[in-house]
């Protein structure tokens, strides 16, 4: 599924578009091992640990390059040696499956 998803384009959601239910992110979840989904099934996140700080730095601006073609940006937080990302579609107050698009790419990179 991971594949499929860093395959597809984010798209804008809808004034009545729906966040994804618990069960909808369970099945995505089943190809992301690496994510973790919060308690309230609003967020999406992962650490990325790296050797250094220009590793990082490299990483956060390859994800800045996805979200700025995706139009669809996480909350990053950076330090020394690791990137936390974090998804949530704000629009909906939720996920939708564009934090998975986005996630998917991201893995891509991943070291």
């Amino acid at each position: 599924m991971i594949c499929d998803l860093s395959n597809k384009t984010c798209v804008p959601c809808e004034g009545n578009a729906q966040p994804l239910t618990p069960e909808q992110v369970s099945r995505y979840m089943v190809s992301f091992h690496a994510w973790e989904v919060n308690s309230e099934f609003t967020e999406l996140s992962r650490c990325f640990i790296f050797k250094n700080y220009y590793h990082v730095m490299a990483f956060v601006n390859a994800v800045a390059f996805i979200a700025h073609h995706e139009k669809h940006h996480p909350d990053l937080s950076v330090h020394y040696n690791r990137v936390v990302v974090r998804y949530s579609t704000h629009a909906i107050s939720g996920l939708s499956e564009n934090d998975f698009i986005c996630a998917a790419k991201i893995d891509e990179l991943a070291p």
